[in-house]
């Protein structure tokens, strides 16, 4: 980690810190989300994983400068070091879900997401 940027403290923080980097256009910070081998299935039939992919994914993605909106997370559920988080689309079309995993800091990061269902 290059700059002092807020770390997700709690599982649910990792969506609200997602949006806030797509937001602003900080691709390393949208990286520092997300385990070096995690998986993103977007688009559902191609995922994306690892680091190098994600930056990919990720990097076309801001070349777009969308503006996401924070969404109301789901309840979590915590099993030891992994979590299960998910959020309800403000268009009411399906969920979003990610599983997060504890580090050894105490700080979250995904491990799986599935943005769209």
């Amino acid at each position: 980690m290059t700059e002092n940027r807020e770390r997700a403290l709690h599982p649910e923080d990792v969506a609200r810190l997602f949006v806030a980097r797509v937001n602003s256009g900080d691709l390393e910070g949208i990286l520092e989300l997300f385990e070096p081998d995690a998986v993103v299935a977007y688009p559902v039939d191609r995922p994306s994983q690892g680091t190098a992919a994600l930056r990919e994914l990720y990097a076309g993605l801001l070349a777009a400068k969308p503006v996401f909106p924070v969404e109301e997370p789901l309840p979590t559920l915590i099993c030891g070091e992994l979590a299960l988080t998910s959020t309800r689309p403000q268009d009411g079309t399906g969920g979003r879900v990610q599983v997060c995993r504890r580090q050894p800091d105490g700080s979250w990061r995904r491990v799986i997401d599935r943005p769209e269902s």
